[in-house]
């Protein structure tokens, strides 16, 4: 089974949740040995576990394009756009998101900004030309996560 997990990860998951929905109908009394040992139960917890890595990284990303446009916001105010505006619209929906989603995540923003920050920062410089940001963030997560929040000179 494992093989099958190293060559097509899809087909191992439709075959593997196929077992789990069996095993789950009829217990593990009735449930045929046979089929027991088909189940991939170390890729199906490292699978499952996937997910919340998954969860956790999306935040990530989405804090470092936040960091991104709030500094360009913030310090390039003559090339503000509807698009900027935007991008950091649709970052805060798509942490709200997550979280929504996966509850337990609420404080993941605030744990990895010291991470997603530099990223940040980088790509401000990298798409905006921005020159000497802010080395520390200059803002609570909370705050950058508020969709009234749009910082001013």
């Amino acid at each position: 089974m494992s093989n099958l997990y190293q060559t097509d990860i899809a087909l191992w998951a439709e075959q593997q949740a196929q077992l789990l929905r069996c095993f789950a109908r009829y217990g593990p009394a009735f449930f045929p040995l046979y089929a027991n040992e088909q189940i991939d139960w170390e890729n199906i917890a490292r699978e499952i576990q996937d997910v919340a890595k998954s969860e956790q990284s999306e935040i990530e990303d989405l804090l470092v394009v936040l960091c991104a446009h709030l500094l360009k916001w913030r310090f390039q105010p003559s090339r503000r756009s509807p698009s900027c505006r935007g991008s950091i619209v649709e970052a805060r929906n798509g942490i709200a998101r997550v979280i929504r989603n996966s509850p337990s995540l609420k404080d993941h923003p605030d744990k990895v900004l010291a991470e997603a920050y530099p990223n940040g920062r980088r790509l401000a410089q990298a798409e905006g030309g921005l020159t000497k940001p802010p080395t520390e963030c200059p803002w609570p997560v909370g705050q950058m996560l508020q969709h009234d929040f749009w910082p001013e000179n």
